[in-house]
């Protein structure tokens, strides 16, 4: 990695008063020190959706059956769901992954079918996965970035599984070790009656994970809430994720799941910390618990609640623009600009 002072200096000398350019900066002071000064346009761009079913939702934690999961996932394969439209407009690439869809045969052309299981068992009466899937979606994650060609120089990460805020909710509640009601939303647009009984499920899930964690910590909790609460597409996002901060790739993430999986993945490598990048604040209420335990500032506030990496997709561009201020702006001594106290710097 560079050297953070250098950097700042640099960003310093740029013909602008210091700081004025706001968040920009701090972006482009990460992206200097992760990538280099200047850091490298941000191309090619990559999508990586992770589809998978969770067993929880016959529990009406969800307004749309599980089916839609499927439906959904067919839908992006053919360019008609958001992120498709959103992901085309910057140029980056979408690519569908049936990790854990409860489907009886592959779902066809344009998805990639990697299938551990046919969806999670109910994460509120016995645990969700074995270990044993656990680290097949880890691997599966790691093994669908290699596959990517050309290789990506920014990810989003994004989600498709009805049922998958249920298991996010549950995964940040034994992380960040507050009740369920805290961070339990409506999800795909339940009533508040619905919400509470949310609240009861998760509940459920996480009474039997706590006296099985009682005395864990980081690691250990990590991949004992996956095993007990998780999802087979949030592992999988965990795997994409640790395995591009081994390659160096800056993530992005989307929206609550999204984020939910960065912060078990942090728990699992905190080195990958720096090369995560939140792109948005979710309408979902425990969102801003998650970006606040990562210390992250999310680049955009639009009301969503949709998933599917489209709020990352909708950052790709500022990211990007971030590192334009250190590729190419001149110095003052380049552009011939006096400096503060308004002295200039070349003749």
């Amino acid at each position: 990695m560079e050297d953070r002072a250098t950097i700042q200096a640099h960003l310093d000398d740029l013909t602008k008063p210091p700081g004025s350019l706001g968040h920009l900066e701090e972006l482009a002071l990460r992206l200097g020190i992760l990538l280099g000064d200047p850091p490298p346009r941000l191309f090619p761009r990559c999508v990586v959706v992770m589809a998978g079913d969770h067993g929880v939702t016959h529990r009406g934690v969800s307004a749309y059956p599980s089916q839609v999961t499927r439906q959904m996932c067919r839908n992006m394969a053919t360019g008609g769901a958001a992120i498709n439209a959103l992901a085309g407009g910057v140029d980056a690439r979408v690519v569908v992954v049936d990790i854990g869809v409860d489907a009886d045969r592959p779902l066809g052309a344009g998805i990639l079918h990697r299938r551990v299981r046919r969806g999670t068992r109910d994460l509120s009466t016995q645990p969700a996965l074995t270990r044993e899937e656990v680290h097949r979606c880890l691997q599966v994650g790691g093994q669908v970035l290699g596959e990517v060609q050309p290789q990506p120089a920014v990810l989003v990460l994004g989600e498709m599984g009805i049922g998958n805020t249920t298991s996010a909710s549950a995964l940040a509640a034994a992380l960040l070790r507050i009740p369920a009601a805290e961070l339990v939303g409506p999800g795909t647009g339940i009533s508040p009656d619905a919400i509470s009984h949310k609240v009861q499920v998760v509940e459920a899930g996480l009474t039997r994970l706590r006296q099985r964690t009682s005395g864990l910590h980081g690691a250990g909790v990590a991949l004992a809430a996956l095993e007990e609460v998780g999802g087979l597409e949030i592992a999988g996002l965990i795997g994409v994720a640790l395995e591009a901060r081994r390659r160096h790739i800056p993530v992005i993430l989307d929206g609550f799941i999204s984020t939910v999986a960065g912060l078990v993945a942090t728990h699992l490598d905190p080195d990958l910390a720096p090369w995560l990048f939140a792109s948005h604040r979710s309408a979902e209420p425990g969102h801003d618990r998650v970006l606040e335990a990562l210390t992250m500032r999310p680049l955009l506030d639009l009301g969503l609640r949709l998933g599917e990496g489209t709020g990352g997709a909708l950052a790709l561009p500022i990211l990007d623009a971030a590192g334009a201020i250190l590729r190419e702006m001149a110095t003052f001594s380049q552009a011939g600009v006096s400096g503060p106290g308004g002295d200039e710097t070349i003749p």
